[in-house]
């Protein structure tokens, strides 16, 4: 893909278009966006000429007014494959322009080496590609999420602990097997794309969405852009230190809220409360809901310390930057009900002043279809930015 622009004004603008529900104005997508009219017909003019946007039909104003054309995505004109790599397997899905996922697929990992990987990638998107009709002459590219500080810009992992992943190249060796372009980022940051453009981030200029599972990740978007930091480490929410002599994590360090938040950390708090030792994450749930005696306190415990970790990480959260939404998402909010209270009452307990009243809590529970359409929402917003550079 050619180079960026230097900001993500156009990607916002396809964006508002691609989420309006129906077609919308040039007038309209400027007072949303704060922009000159000019400024957004210069922006559009090459999304219209590359056929990603076309114009349908006419509108006034509140009848007001000249009559404008009226904008849709060409959902139809390009494909895409988003795929998601996680620890015990990889998902893949094909979507239209729209980001609206047209086929799926998904297979178990035997090995964590790169190389088996980006193989079994590779050949997900082989299989997406032959089941589609004329799908490799409109297929834009490849979005993969990782979970992990990626450099976007080089497209290596830079680490992924439950991967065991250090500096490993993903878009480099991915497209040379698949012959298309390549866009890697963190999981979370794919999945605050797909929530900011389909799901509780729609029409909210800024929010985080906070995942729970093997891990706990964080993502932010500002401003209608998503935040990454100086090298892609930003939000790295599992990781804040809230406990000074608390569990070693993953990444090595103490106490960190993804150490006492995790499944694993869930697990290891009911095994430490006397709880059995063969139980999954899975049935420490079904015991908190319909256990007895010393093993649903036991559950109910592991549950609470979990919540307590989050909603201390929440408050610094809501201390930093005061967002008015957090969305809860991953395969760990099917316990929701247990860590919710304790999540919670620590976060109204350490915020400060408003903070907690003003963020809203919404909770997603974000299947395997959501993430991998955000790593297809990376290929779209990387290949609108380009068109406009």
């Amino acid at each position: 893909m050619t180079a960026l622009v230097p900001d993500q004004t156009g990607a916002e603008i396809f964006a508002q278009v691609l989420t309006a529900g129906g077609p919308i104005s040039r007038t309209v997508i400027a007072q949303r966006l704060g922009l000159s009219p000019s400024t957004v017909t210069r922006l559009l003019s090459p999304l219209i000429e590359d056929g990603y946007l076309s114009e349908t039909g006419k509108q006034t104003a509140n009848g007001l007014g000249r009559p404008q054309r009226l904008l849709r995505v060409n959902t139809e004109q390009h494909l895409v494959v988003g795929v998601q790599i996680a620890r015990t397997h990889v998902a893949a899905v094909l979507t239209d322009l729209g980001a609206r996922p047209l086929l799926r697929l998904k297979k178990a990992l035997d090995s964590l080496e790169p190389a088996h990987v980006l193989a079994v990638a590779a050949d997900l998107t082989a299989q997406l590609i032959g089941q589609a009709p004329n799908a490799d002459a409109k297929v834009l590219g490849i979005g993969v999420g990782v979970g992990g500080h990626i450099d976007e810009a080089s497209g290596v992992c830079r680490s992924a602990v439950r991967l065991g992943w250090t500096d490993v190249p993903v878009a480099a060796p991915l497209s040379a097997a698949t012959g298309l372009p390549v866009v890697v980022n963190n999981d979370v940051n794919a999945l605050v794309i797909a929530e900011r453009w389909f799901g509780e981030g729609r029409d909210v200029e800024s929010f985080a969405v906070i995942t729970v599972g093997r891990g706990v990740g964080g993502a932010l978007m500002l401003h209608g852009i998503l935040h990454s930091g100086a090298s892609g480490l930003a939000v790295e929410f599992g990781h804040l230190p809230i406990e000074v002599n608390g569990p070693e994590c993953a990444c090595g360090n103490r106490g960190c809220v993804e150490a006492l938040a995790s499944s694993d950390g869930v697990l290891r708090t009911f095994r430490e409360a006397g709880g059995r030792f063969d139980a999954d994450y899975d049935a420490v749930v079904e015991l908190a809901r319909s256990g007895e005696g010393a093993e649903r306190r036991a559950a109910l415990d592991a549950f609470a310390v979990a919540g307590d970790a989050l909603g201390r990480g929440l408050a610094c959260l809501c201390n930093l930057l005061n967002p008015g939404l957090v969305v809860i998402a991953g395969e760990g909010v099917v316990a929701y009900e247990f860590f919710g209270p304790a999540m919670a009452v620590a976060l109204k307990r350490h915020a400060v002043s408003t903070a907690a009243e003003d963020c809203v809590i919404k909770v997603d529970e974000a299947s395997e279809t959501l993430w991998a359409r955000g790593s297809a929402c990376l290929v779209i917003r990387e290949s609108v930015r380009a068109r406009l550079a």
